[in-house]
């Protein structure tokens, strides 16, 4: 099993950035995804979560109306759309299923910044 993020970067306020998360090893449509994320000094926090069919099912409240979780099963792909970005969202983003199962990635570092 093996999930890669990637898209992370540096983004002024206000900007937009979006992530993705290839899935390898497991049979990808058969999970829900969930992108959490890490910032310093703190605990990993559920983000977004989206059905194995596509529907985003709920986002922390901290992101709702900025942040878009979208799948590709054909790609075995999940993104996270991220729009009016806050310094506050600065963190390591990843992917893994809603629960956790998989073996965690290295991550994409998202810092926003002036």
């Amino acid at each position: 099993v093996q999930l890669v993020e990637s898209g992370g970067g540096l983004v002024q306020p206000g900007g937009s950035l979006r992530l993705s998360c290839v899935a390898s090893g497991f049979t990808f449509i058969s999970y829900r995804m969930s992108w959490y994320r890490q910032a310093p000094g703190k605990g990993r926090e559920l983000v977004a979560t989206i059905t194995r069919y596509g529907v985003a099912l709920d986002y922390v409240d901290s992101v709702k109306g900025r942040f878009t979780i979208s799948r590709a099963n054909a790609k075995n792909t999940v993104y996270l759309q991220m729009n009016s970005l806050k310094p506050e969202d600065t963190a390591v983003y990843y992917c893994n299923d809603d629960s956790g199962t998989f073996p965690w990635g290295q991550g994409t570092q998202v810092t926003v910044s002036s």
